[in-house]
């Protein structure tokens, strides 16, 4: 699996962890960035996973940054990705298989490096469910279309 992967300073740790795990796994890993933990803007970061990710060359995107709230802010402005910040194993799955979340959002100041890939694992290892959420998915994205105009 291609995964697109990118974090601000405050996620840059944890982002290096699963980049590791995931590459131990045998998946392709795009790292955006940051590569450090010096300052910087998280929404670069967010947009760049999420563009990657809309544009269809990814199958899904992980972003890390301290709580994982304002990068999935950021990366839920491009159309099409729907981005979950999780801290459970339960979410991960629910939200692939009932929302087909295509980007995960991790906070690193929130979850420990254990915890945080396990939620990975969980996440890419689940399939959309579809029937029921499909239809539910197509409200979603009937509302990005008003919003978007």
């Amino acid at each position: 699996m291609r995964i697109a992967l990118g974090s601000d300073h405050g996620g840059y740790v944890l982002k290096e962890e699963i980049k590791r795990h995931l590459q131990e796994k045998g998946h392709e890993v795009v790292d955006f960035g940051t590569n450090s933990t010096d300052s910087c803007d998280y929404p670069d970061f967010g947009l760049a996973v999420a563009e990657a990710v809309a544009s269809g060359e990814f199958e899904n995107g992980i972003l890390c940054c301290g709580t994982g709230v304002g990068i999935s802010i950021a990366a839920n402005k491009v159309k099409g990705i729907r981005c979950a910040v999780v801290s459970d194993t339960f979410s991960a799955r629910m939200t692939k298989a009932h929302n087909n979340a295509n980007i995960l959002s991790l906070g690193e100041r929130v979850v420990g490096k254990g915890l945080a890939l396990e939620i990975v694992d969980a996440y890419l290892s689940t399939q959309f469910e579809g029937d029921r959420h499909s239809r539910r998915l197509d409200k979603i994205s009937k509302i990005e279309e008003k919003y978007s105009k």
